[in-house]
């Protein structure tokens, strides 16, 4: 659920994802239909990025973004995609979570030298910041995104 604040009279607005996917969220004083951020709009999920949009979506984002290198093959990507789907969910619009299919996106992953997955890339302004190869836990995913 997302709270979001009506641009015509300022109300505080609790929301389904459900419903700002489908648009049809309004405001609960003044009937407004309300907008969302890509975040809110994702549910609190990672959003997925090609070689396409990751200049936009990763490179352009202005809090740091970590992004999961993965393949749907993998057996260790499967294992850590439930950490970054409660990282997405605890995000606050603080970082921003991002999966890459390295198989349908060879360009990217050529760019950052994928060779092992599952790899997790961090950026901050711009810049890769770090990196972390391999099933990570969560604690130590969290502090090195807190460290960017």
């Amino acid at each position: 659920m997302a709270v979001i604040v009506c641009p015509k009279c300022g109300t505080k607005n609790r929301v389904e994802a459900a419903r700002m996917v489908k648009g049809v969220a309004k405001c609960g004083k003044c009937r407004t239909t309300l907008a969302a951020s890509k975040e809110e709009t994702t549910g609190g999920t990672p959003l997925t990025v090609t070689d396409a949009t990751f200049e936009q979506e990763v490179l352009g984002f202005p809090n740091p973004v970590l992004v999961d290198c993965w393949a749907p093959w993998c057996g260790p990507c499967r294992i850590i995609a439930p950490i970054m789907d409660q990282l997405a969910a605890e995000s606050n619009g603080q970082y921003r979570i991002a999966k890459l299919n390295v198989d349908e996106n060879p360009g990217i992953a050529a760019q950052f030298k994928i060779q092992s997955i599952p790899t997790l890339l961090i950026f901050k302004n711009s810049r890769l910041v770090d990196r972390l190869i391999g099933v990570q836990p969560k604690q130590a995913i969290e502090a090195r995104l807190r460290a960017a």
